[in-house]
């Protein structure tokens, strides 16, 4: 009996999710190879090759879309009807079938192909060509802040952002350009815009950073001062060191670590600097850590202010700013930079007395002067 060797492919259904079975080519006995028409190739159509015990395992072997299996079947009178005419001439659905070229892919063949070559091309464009990527998407990677006027070293943020820029392959000048739109934050954004009508992005990186860092320079020194005389107010100690920290490193990166360690101990209640040996701190974060030793020590010098300030013996007030403002009383007596209400203050009974005292005098002379003001009068009268 003859027989024909029959290809089974798992290929994409027409929705393009699910996958059909489906009999994507004939082969002979002589080894010539006759496609099936694509609308034909479906399992379905091929009802009797469906009742063939080699279907089942066929189905039971092919489980992922473009896998193939080539079984031969041996054909029955009723097989041999539908594949084949009377002379030999092989059909299927009263259509004959085109003999294919033995270097030419079969249709499932190709299609697997043509899925592989395009996503092959994806992949070289992801990574041949990173123009094309989302720049917003590698800005999200930056390890970097917006950048605002308000900055104190311009040409310190600028060499970061060159840093991020070659950490993400970012090279050319147009890319680097069009990145940094996207960290320009308020009235920088301005600036930006009006160096596109100046400069347009097809100009020279070198150049836009030179005009950056001229536009930009902080040459005042009031974020010097502000960095160097912050201290620790309230609240906990080592939010104070860590932004301190910050300040200091925007103001000069290459500060070294033990005038940075130094400069923020600087800035610590006395208290609490006296408790700490500065021969043990070798980073900032040693001086971090020996903070968070004695946190409990300002938050109860802190809760205890708070509940002097609440008795109901003395005034009240909800305003932040009165009582982070210098005491007045403390001022006068040249003792200045203490923190508390004046209503609290433990010069103000002395000097309330003082001048209690000092009036108690004054009436007592104006009375005595008065009295012998009167008796020189009646004397005068007396002798008259």
């Amino acid at each position: 009996m003859e027989k024909l060797r029959f290809e089974f492919t798992v290929l994409p259904g027409s929705d393009g999710k699910s996958n059909i079975l489906a009999i994507t080519s004939i082969t002979t006995s002589e080894e010539k190879v006759y496609a099936i028409p694509e609308t034909l190739q479906a399992a379905s159509h091929h009802k009797d090759i469906l009742k063939t015990p080699a279907y089942s395992k066929v189905k039971n072997s092919l489980a992922k879309r473009y896998q193939t299996r080539r079984v031969w079947i041996t054909l029955t009178e009723e097989l041999k009807k539908i594949y084949m005419d009377e002379d030999g001439n092989l059909q299927f659905g009263d259509q004959f079938l085109e003999e294919m070229n033995p270097e030419q892919p079969t249709a499932a063949s190709a299609k697997g192909m043509d899925s592989l070559e395009r996503l092959f091309e994806k992949l070289l464009e992801n990574t041949q060509e990173p123009k094309q990527q989302n720049l917003k998407f590698i800005a999200d990677k930056f390890v970097i802040e917006k950048f605002t006027s308000k900055n104190p070293n311009a040409k310190q943020w600028i060499d970061i952002f060159e840093k991020e820029c070659i950490r993400f392959n970012v090279t050319t000048d147009e890319e680097k350009i069009e990145l940094l739109r996207l960290f320009m934050d308020k009235s920088c954004v301005d600036w930006y815009s009006s160096m596109i009508i100046k400069l347009t992005i097809n100009s020279e990186w070198s150049i836009w950073k030179s005009k950056f860092c001229e536009s930009f320079a902080n040459k005042g020194w009031s974020p010097v001062t502000y960095a160097l005389l912050f201290k620790y107010k309230d609240g906990l100690l080592l939010d104070y060191a860590i932004r301190k920290e910050k300040l200091l490193l925007d103001m000069r990166r290459s500060i070294d670590t033990g005038t940075l360690i130094d400069l923020i101990a600087a800035g610590l209640p006395e208290f609490i600097l006296n408790r700490i040996d500065r021969e043990t701190l070798r980073d900032a974060v040693d001086l971090f850590n020996e903070l968070s030793k004695y946190e409990h020590m300002v938050n109860k010098k802190n809760l205890l202010v708070k509940r002097r300030f609440g008795d109901g013996n003395l005034p009240r007030t909800n305003d932040k700013n009165e009582e982070r403002s210098p005491c007045k009383i403390c001022e006068k007596l040249n003792k200045a930079g203490r923190y508390h209400p004046e209503a609290i203050c433990w010069f103000r009974t002395k000097e309330g007395d003082n001048t209690k005292r000092n009036f108690i005098k004054h009436v007592n002379n104006s009375v005595i002067e008065t009295e012998l003001n009167e008796s020189d009068q009646k004397n005068e009268q007396s002798h008259h």
